[in-house]
């Protein structure tokens, strides 16, 4: 099993130029990148036009650290400063449950940790300190 904790940043529609910027500035090297108009559609929700090329998730690599990004979906509230997240990830699904149950005590779920299209376990939480996870859950569904 692996733990990682990875800082994620949440934009507001100009992750493309914010990869594009940590390239240049730190010599970033983009692993993945994905807009919201290249994910599986879902035909209960249809996708805005305006969402169509916004990063629905990105990771860059700057020396030997990791980086997410996305950006908001549009609607969505935003607030400078309040952007950044801890991604952890890990292997584990069982794992993932656990930290996601204990973060959630005295804290407030986003997003229930679920199955999706991307993940066998995700969700976000907020922990009793106000501090934003995600936790991800690596591997084939």
């Amino acid at each position: 099993m692996t733990v990682r904790l990875i800082p994620y940043l949440v934009m507001d529609g100009n992750a493309k130029e914010a990869i594009q910027f940590y390239e240049k500035a730190l010599n970033a090297q983009v692993l993945f990148s994905q807009s919201f108009g290249e994910m599986p559609e879902n035909p209960e929700f249809p996708l805005p036009e305006e969402a169509k090329e916004r990063v629905s998730h990105a990771t860059i690599k700057v020396g030997e650290t990791e980086l997410m990004l996305s950006d908001t979906f549009p609607g969505q509230p935003h607030q400078s400063g309040n952007q950044v997240t801890i991604c952890i990830t890990t292997d584990d699904a069982d794992k993932s449950k656990q930290m996601f149950d204990a973060l959630q005590q005295e804290g407030q779920v986003g997003m229930p940790l679920q199955e999706t299209f991307f993940s066998p376990a995700y969700g976000s939480v907020t922990d009793k300190f106000g501090v934003n996870f995600q936790v991800f859950t690596e591997g084939k569904q």
